[in-house]
């Protein structure tokens, strides 16, 4: 573990919720010291308050021992429904925005630049846009996410689409 790293990000969660090292002290029950010492890497929160600690800051015990990252090994789940709200919000900046704006005109010419399509047309679409959809799980499950199959099955008319998932998420299974 990484004390340093640790104890930024105690610092960074602590400050993005409102407190002062002397009111999360005051919360867990400890000096405003030790709430010191953890941020400058000089000590670990105690076992028997972590998890209050955690509840504090708005965050998990592997995230904060992690220094806010996640591990290496951990297999966070994917969700179709976040993966299509994605893609609304891409549509919904045109509609808040504006279609002329000039935000949503270089997100989309970045978008459409970078992936080689035109990425509007593809989301009006419903057969492309349920391959940008697969693409995305397949990037997340190659990133080491990982997806529930039977949503999976439920979601996509495209058969070709579900074998194609199943056997990314099957091989980095068996990695």
């Amino acid at each position: 573990m990484d004390n340093l790293k640790i104890g930024r990000y105690i610092q960074n969660q602590r400050k993005a919720a409102g407190m002062t090292q002397k009111e999360l002290a005051e919360r867990l029950n400890v000096s405003f010291q030790a709430v010191s010492k953890w941020e400058n890497g000089d000590a670990l929160p105690d076992t028997g308050i972590l998890l209050a600690l955690c509840d504090e800051l708005n965050t998990t015990a592997d995230r904060l021992l992690n220094g806010g990252s996640f591990t290496a090994g951990e297999r966070k789940l994917m969700r179709v429904a976040d993966v299509s709200e994605g893609f609304d919000c891409i549509e919904r900046v045109g509609k808040l925005f504006g279609e002329d704006s000039t935000f949503f005109a270089g997100m989309v010419e970045g978008m459409n630049e970078k992936m080689n399509i035109d990425i509007l047309a593809y989301l009006k679409d419903p057969m492309t846009r349920e391959v940008m959809y697969a693409e995305v799980l397949i990037q997340g499950i190659m990133k080491g996410l990982t997806v529930d199959m039977d949503e999976i099955d439920a979601f996509f008319k495209n058969k070709h689409m579900v074998e194609t998932i199943r056997r990314y998420a099957e091989k980095t299974d068996n990695e």
